[in-house]
């Protein structure tokens, strides 16, 4: 079996506790953390390496950062989308584990559909596609997974009809997403679970939110169709999310005969 994992912990220092403790729980062989905030110098490297997990990171000061963590060996590091991209944005980290590549992304966020934030997250998105093209094939195993800050469908948001056209679920980013997807990707999550009702990111903003389940499913474990293949079940933990001082998303988990 190989299970993975993806959590945007909104400061991996903040979240160094529930991370550990979930690894510990669930020992997944890959979990991908997005929004690290943390600079690499001051990443928690010793706290993981005590607990017997090896870590790979990308980070700066404030926001972004992404981190792959696993107890096996992570081999064939590299980050960065491309030279086109912002210097350093710590958006992206590739590696092989067991033999399996994986791509951890943090997408970004965007802002007012007018703004040039959002066409960068769209500019972004679809440049995903070359990005895969360039470096792998559909035919073969591959995992991407990540805080993609899209919600694909309308069973990934509470309230699609009044939330469709804002950030995260807007038509431009549907059509940005499709796109990368139609190079041979399959929604793990949705493979398995075909219901709504199943959400990953709960704003803070709104108290109240979380428990009434008003969330969205924008952290995503998408695979190749012959990794898709292999999954026997994919499930999203909301246990973290109600935990003191949670980050705003929680765990998405998924696992594989492999």
């Amino acid at each position: 079996m190989f299970k993975v994992a993806s959590f945007n912990a909104n400061s991996i220092r903040a979240r160094l506790g529930p991370v550990l403790e979930w690894l510990l729980l669930e020992n997944p062989d890959v979990l991908c953390v997005q929004e690290t905030k943390v600079e690499d110098k001051n990443f928690p490297l010793e706290a993981f390496k005590d607990a017997g997990w090896n870590v790979v990171f990308k980070g700066r000061k404030s926001y972004n950062g992404v981190a792959i963590i696993s107890p096996h060996p992570i081999e064939e590091v590299r980050t960065g989308i491309g030279d086109w991209a912002e210097t350093d944005e710590a958006r992206l980290i590739e590696a092989v584990i067991k033999d399996i590549p994986v791509v951890n992304t943090y997408i970004p966020q965007g802002f007012h559909p007018d703004s040039d934030i959002f066409a960068y997250k769209l500019k972004w998105i679809r440049y995903l596609r070359e990005y895969f093209n360039s470096r792998f094939r559909p035919s073969q195993p591959l995992l991407w997974m990540g805080d993609f800050n899209v919600a694909p469908e309308p069973i990934d948001v509470h309230d699609p009809k009044r939330l469709y056209g804002r950030i995260g679920y807007h038509p431009e980013e549907h059509l940005a997403l499709r796109h990368v997807k139609e190079w041979g990707f399959i929604d793990v999550f949705r493979r398995h679970m075909k219901e709504g009702g199943h959400f990953t990111f709960w704003d803070y903003r709104v108290p109240g939110l979380f428990k009434r389940n008003k969330g969205w499913r924008v952290d995503h474990i998408w695979a190749t169709a012959p990794m898709a293949a292999k999954s026997r079940r994919a499930w999203i933990d909301a246990g973290p999310r109600q935990q003191e001082r949670p980050s705003d998303h929680t765990f998405i988990a998924a696992e594989f005969d492999w």
